[in-house]
């Protein structure tokens, strides 16, 4: 073969190459735009399921269970705000040649209230959902989150 041609085909390979990469670099799923309402609905449909199987959850305990999968997604979405990018909004406290505490400080104070505000809603479904439980129940849940760093309900 020519040297030429080998060449050719060598920099054309590395370009494809280089060029795939970036494209698989840049691209993202759907998780980069944000889960829209339906998603979290469908996660939350089988998250309950799956931990009502796990438990043997009856009505009214699954009932609870969905309160306190209620509180977290809305305590979530307080928590994020009405920002649609948080990303953007972390960029532009260093987008000047200076760190911009005022507005650092803005978004602490407002990701703290909104803990603030929904925490005790949340504390109370889960407490709530808690002691519903049987002690059998609760003994699963203790287990479960004593192995939390291997996965939650059978997840990682």
């Amino acid at each position: 073969m020519k040297p030429w041609i080998k060449r050719t085909l060598i920099g054309l390979t590395a370009t494809t190459v280089v060029l795939g990469g970036l494209t698989a670099c840049g691209t993202r799923g759907d998780h980069a735009r944000g889960w829209s309402d339906e998603r979290v609905t469908e996660v939350r449909g089988k998250a309950i399921e799956k931990i009502s199987s796990k438990l043997n959850l009856n009505a009214e305990q699954k009932t609870k269970l969905g309160v306190l999968a209620d509180e977290m997604i809305a305590s979530r979405k307080a928590f994020r705000g009405e920002s649609a990018n948080p990303r953007a909004d972390m960029a532009a406290l260093i987008a000047g040649d200076k760190f911009d505490r005022s507005k650092a400080q803005q978004l602490l104070d407002q990701k703290l209230q909104a803990a603030q505000g929904n925490g005790p809603k949340m504390l109370a479904a889960f407490g709530d959902f808690y002691d519903s439980l049987n002690p059998e129940q609760q003994k699963q849940v203790r287990e479960r989150l004593e192995r939390r760093g291997h996965g939650w309900w059978g997840r990682g």
